[in-house]
């Protein structure tokens, strides 16, 4: 697989920028910490820790708040998240009709284990419980596109639509 050369977006001066004035707008708002941690996120993509001290020096609230709110949400996130968010159904249904199998391949095709990005920063691959599709199992989705009655030798033909 070919690796994409990325930018980190934590490099880019312009989204402090727009961190800054995310922070100039709620800064002086009760409860506005999540709104800004999530719009931190939608600017970066992530929470690296550069942006947790910005946040905390901008906002006037600890670094330990900034990590603990971050880290308790599943909504954020402190690595980078691929741009098509893989998730790969691993309930009994789908494990009994073989998503183990199915998911040994994407593992093999994009580069990553479980929970990892690849490096071009194109998938993120997360194993799920049940996506509601028992009928079609095993099941994964990409981003919001279902994919059911899946088999190994399908997966690089259906990933070959996000690249």
């Amino acid at each position: 697989m070919a690796v994409k050369e990325v930018r980190d977006t934590v490099d880019i001066p312009e989204n402090f920028e727009k961190l800054q004035g995310v922070i100039d707008e709620y800064k002086e708002k009760k409860g506005a910490l999540i709104p800004v941690l999530q719009k931190a996120q939608d600017i970066f993509g992530y929470l690296p820790l550069e942006v947790q001290k910005f946040i905390a020096k901008g906002m006037d609230v600890p670094l330990q708040r900034i990590y603990g709110i971050a880290t308790f949400y599943a909504q954020f996130s402190l690595e980078p998240k691929g741009e098509h968010s893989i998730g790969l159904c691993m309930g009994t249904a789908c494990y009994v009709r073989g998503a183990q199998s199915v998911l040994e391949k994407l593992k093999e095709e994009l580069g990553v284990d479980v929970g990892g990005t690849t490096e071009d920063l194109k998938f993120t691959l997360t194993a799920t419980r049940c996506l509601g599709c028992c009928g079609l199992a095993p099941v994964m989705m990409i981003d919001d596109d279902v994919y059911g009655r899946l088999t190994p030798d399908r997966i690089p033909e259906i990933l070959g639509k996000y690249r």
